[in-house]
């Protein structure tokens, strides 16, 4: 059964409600660890909250923020004074979603590049990835793409080939609990990756192919739509429903740029699959489809 889902925030709550209480570096600098483990703890203990109102309205799947634990990609977690209590809010978050069968993913943003020719630049991508590995862990998630943790290459540097060489490469140096879980997602630039493209990277490390509707249409490659999602949906192991993404462009703006709602649902031609909207309304764009 298809399940639809949304990004990050819920409008419906309100501003109290969120898991993405973060901070600028002056403010990190100048409050330390002990402002890192508050808000931590705060976003931690909301993202139940805001799975029972997604179970209340039928909404069984949702991708967790990034920003749940700032700057957590530079320090040491267990040095935080609230570590035990966001490990059990957590773990407690975890359990809910398991329950329910609430399925949750990640989407780490732009900075994560593995395809990078510099080292400054992966080692970073690296530590990001590896901190929404320890959140997953720590929520007790599969360590399956079921629980996906989805990347762009987010650059071509002039090859490719190369640039993907690199990505097969750097994503070596990722622990299980990450390789376990990361995904990659066709682009929206035709200079970019296509599912073609990274079909290349599927087949050196298995990765599945995450498809993007709205992507498709500025780099469609040489395939249809539906032969793209065929493909990227056949790159998922057997018994994990794949993922697609779903958004609409915003009118009166670059075409590339998503809208606040979605006036239908993509054609996803008699596949299986588990759809994350990708609107600027977040859950409000999806109740209508839901109910």
């Amino acid at each position: 059964m298809m399940n639809l889902g949304y990004a990050c925030i819920n409008m419906s709550m309100g501003k109290k409600v969120g898991t993405n209480r973060t901070m600028v570096k002056r403010t990190f600098q100048a409050k330390g660890l002990d402002y890192v483990s508050e808000l931590a703890l705060l976003n931690a203990k909301d993202i139940i909250k805001i799975l029972e109102w997604n179970r209340m309205n039928g909404i069984k799947f949702f991708r967790l923020s990034s920003a749940l634990i700032p700057w957590g990609d530079n320090i040491d977690l267990t040095q935080l004074k609230d570590y035990k209590e966001i490990k059990s809010e957590l773990k407690k978050a975890g359990d809910f979603a398991k329950y329910w069968g609430i399925r949750i993913t990640s989407h780490p943003g732009p900075f994560v590049v593995l395809v990078s020719p510099k080292e400054n630049v992966v080692a970073a991508a690296i530590a990001d990835l590896e901190l929404h590995g320890k959140i997953f862990d720590m929520m007790g998630l599969s360590k399956t793409p079921y629980n996906k943790i989805n990347i762009h290459c987010n650059g071509v540097y002039g090859d490719k080939i190369a640039a993907m060489d690199r990505f097969c490469k750097n994503f070596k140096r990722l622990s299980k609990s990450v390789q376990s879980r990361l995904t990659v997602e066709n682009d929206d630039k035709a200079s970019m990756y296509s599912v073609c493209d990274l079909m290349y990277i599927h087949e050196r490390i298995g990765i599945p192919i995450v498809f993007d509707f709205h992507h498709y249409k500025f780099c469609p490659g040489v395939l249809s739509e539906d032969e793209a999602l065929e493909l990227a949906a056949s790159t998922w192991p057997r018994g994990i429903t794949p993922v697609v993404h779903y958004s609409e462009s915003k009118e009166g703006s670059k075409p590339q740029a998503h809208s606040d709602y979605i006036k239908q649902l993509p054609n996803t031609y008699g596949i299986n699959v588990d759809i994350m909207v990708e609107a600027k309304a977040k859950e409000l764009a999806i109740l209508p489809f839901i109910k």
